[in-house]
Parts: structure tokens; sequence; C-alpha cells
């Protein structure tokens, strides 16, 4: 008994060192829902931000990464990324990458506001100080209560995350950049990967914080999965650009103008009516100034006069400076948010000012021309016949009916024949063959 006892103790043995048991650990993943941010931060890279939280709820992912490439954006739509980021109910990792990326202006805050951060080598951060339209300095007491509040954010949460306050507030005090390996150095991130998997293997190892808990987890316990935004969020990225939305109006304003003028051309007036509810759409949503506005309206309304007002020329000018003027000062710009260079104004005032005046010209031209009315207005028109009977008949012209008789002896209309008005006289005229 004994013995067989020892051989099944020296078999359970055998067992254990050639088959060692898995631990639970090891069985478990680690699902991470990758979702890419590249270009201007604005409401549409919010929405995206939040939506792919949400897809990573309801797949019970264990992190949210964040792949991160953009020279900035709006003000108000970083602030409301960063507290989704913070308020999250997991892990939101942050890498800056691919090689050649920038975390730069409101990206700084999006970096420092992660709960685990880190670059890919060759990339950049950095260069947050708030400016104004088209890149220009804020002057004055705006400038230091933005500049101000800037500092005020990204202090708070990079001391929050356990980085380098110091070098964040200077990225918006004095508008520091540096390197990926310059702010692995200054604790401005945590990491420094090539590739986004080997940035999550590296903070698995090292453990993410959160909600006062550490997270660790191996590397074959990654699952990534990318979130994929669809047609809405690209659509909204190309919208709620504000040179798109600035085009967008201006086109919407010469189709109008067009069809104003010229009644009955249909497509200018569908085409520029459709450009100008998208814009409108896109300034109620970007930080627009209703002065701005205002003044493009005002401009088509003075180009409206000069149709029935003899200016000789002043009121379009008028127009093309008051549309020169709404452009520029069209969207609000107190965050650093997304710039319209004033070079590209200029030629889109330029076209729809140049468009307009041509327009009132042949307008104005056009009604300058005597025509004649009544009935000689009818002679050497096309008509259609409808009726006839020996000398006499019915036509069809310019959606009446009239009488009518021919105007020679030799010429036999016939139903359905095009013919052409030779005279009228009271209220019945004389037709022959088309070219007479």
């Amino acid at each position: 008994m004994r013995q067989l006892i020892r051989v099944l103790a020296a078999v359970f043995l055998l067992v254990c060192v050639c088959f060692p048991a898995s631990s639970p650990a090891d069985d478990r993943t680690f699902g991470v829902t990758r979702v890419t941010v590249s270009g201007p931060i604005s409401p549409a890279q919010a929405e995206l931000l939040d939506n792919a939280l949400a897809h990573a709820v309801r797949q019970q992912s264990s992190m949210l990464l964040l792949v991160l490439d953009t020279p900035g954006g709006l003000g108000d739509s970083m602030r409301a990324m960063v507290s989704t980021i913070l308020n999250a109910p997991m892990p939101v990792a942050v890498w800056v990458g691919p090689a050649g990326a920038r975390a730069a202006s409101a990206g700084v805050f999006l970096v420092a506001a992660a709960s685990v951060a880190g670059m890919a080598p060759q990339t950049t951060i950095g260069a947050a100080s708030p400016v104004g339209l088209g890149g220009a300095e804020i002057d004055g007491t705006m400038a230091k209560k933005v500049t101000q509040d800037f500092t005020s954010l990204v202090r708070a949460v990079s001391e929050a995350r356990g980085r380098n306050s110091e070098w964040y507030a200077s990225a918006v005090t004095e508008s520091v950049s540096i390197t990926a390996n310059e702010a692995l150095e200054a604790r401005v991130v945590d990491l420094l990967a090539q590739t986004d998997r080997a940035f999550l293997v590296q903070a698995g190892r090292a453990g993410v914080l959160h909600e006062g808990a550490t997270i660790t987890f191996d590397p074959g316990q990654i699952q990534i999965t990318d979130y994929e935004p669809g047609f809405r969020y690209s659509f909204l990225s190309w919208l709620l650009h504000p040179q798109v939305a600035y085009l967008l109006l201006m086109g919407g304003m010469l189709g109008l103008f067009i069809e104003i003028t010229h009644p009955g051309s249909i497509f200018p007036g569908v085409f520029g009516g459709l450009c100008l509810l998208l814009g409108l759409y896109a300034m109620s949503v970007l930080p627009t100034d209703v002065t701005g506005l205002l003044l493009l309206g005002f401009a088509l309304v003075l180009f409206l006069l000069e149709i029935k007002i003899v200016s000789y020329g002043l009121l379009s000018v008028a127009g093309a400076v008051a549309m020169f003027i709404g452009s520029v000062l069209l969207f609000r710009d107190d965050y650093g948010t997304l710039s319209v260079p004033m070079s590209f104004l200029l030629l889109p005032v330029l076209v729809v000012s140049g468009a307009s005046a041509a327009l009132v010209y042949l307008v104005v031209r056009s009604s300058r021309v005597e025509r004649p009315l009544g009935l000689p207005a009818l002679v050497g028109q096309e008509a259609e016949v409808l009726d006839w009977d020996g000398e006499s008949g019915q036509i069809f012209l310019r959606g009446e009916i009239w009488a009518a008789k021919r105007a020679s002896g030799d010429f036999s209309p016939r139903r359905g024949m095009r013919v052409q008005v030779v005279s009228a006289n009271a209220l019945t005229l004389e037709i022959g063959p088309l070219g007479s």
C-alpha cells in the first residue's frame, strides 16, 4: 500500500513539473479600445472621444488608448476633451505618434490629462500659448486672462497626474516646445515607445494609476480593438473647419445673389441655399462673431441696391469693404482656436465681390436696353399651331392661346407645326413659316 502511494505521488509531481497550471491572471485579457485623433481639435474631435469612450464601456474594455497627432485647435473643445479624460470610468492613455507627429497647443492639455502619457521618437510637444485669429498675438488684459486661465488648467491637471507642472506651465506662458527624448527626461511624459503596442507593454509593466489603484497587465493579455468613427465624424470634421465653413458661407451668398438677379436659374439658388445652410450650421458650432455675419449680409444688400440706385459703383465698393471686414471679424478667437489666415480671406472676397459686381453690371445694362412692349413684342416669336381651318386657327404662344391667320396664301399651317409670328393686328396674329 505504501509503495502504491509513493508511485502515485511521483506521478503527480511529474505531471505538475511537465504541465504547470496557468494562473488566473494569464487567462484574462486586457481589452484596449484604440481611437486616433489627428488634425485640428474641434467639436468633431470632442464628440469622437465621447463616442469612443462610450463604445469602450459597452465593449467592457479596460483602457482607452488615444493616438494623438494635432497642431491644436478650439479651446472649448479641448476643455471638453480634458474633462472627458479626467472623468472617464477607465484609464485613458495618450500616445503621441507615429514618428513625425506632434502634440501642439491644445494637444499639450490632452497629454497632461492622460492617465499614462507616451510619445514616439521623433515627435514633439509644446507651443501651447493662446493666439488670436490667424496666429496673431492677443493683446492687453484679454491676453493675461486667457494665459492665466490656460496656465492654471494645465498646472492643475499635470500635478494631479504627477508630471512636471512647471514645464507644462512654461509651454503656455513661453510657448516652449521639446522633443520626445527631452519630454521623457523632463517628466513631461511617462514613456517613450516606437509603437502604440510597445507603449502599452511598458505601461502594463510600470502600472497605470486609476482611482487610487495601480493597474498592471502582461503583454500577452493586451487585446487592441480599433474604434471606427464612421462617416458622421469625417463629415463633421470637414464641415467644422473654419476655412471650409467660410467658403460654404461665401458660396451660399453668391448662389443666392445669382438667383435673385437672374430668377429661374434654379441651380445657383438650390446650390447656394444648401451651402448657406451648411455654413450657418458650422457657424453655430464654431466661435462666430455675429457682427461678422451681419456685415456679410449687409454687403449682399449693398450689391442688390446697386441694381436699383445709380451710385456709379460706390455701393459695390462699399459692399466689397463690408465683406472683407465681416470676413476678418467672423470668427471670435478668445482661446487660440482654429484660425483662418488673412491671406486666405482675400481670394474669396475678391471672387465674390467681382462676380457680384459683374452680375450687377449685366443686369443694369440689360435693363437699359429698350424692348418693344405689348403686341409688337410678339412679332418674331415662335409659336405652335393648336388648331387650323382654312385661313385661320389658333396658336399657342408664351403660355397663351391666340387667334391667328396666315400671312400668305401659299403657306399651309397644320396642327402641331412650329410657326413664327409675322405681324400683330388687334388680337389676331399673322403667322408664317419659321425664319420668315
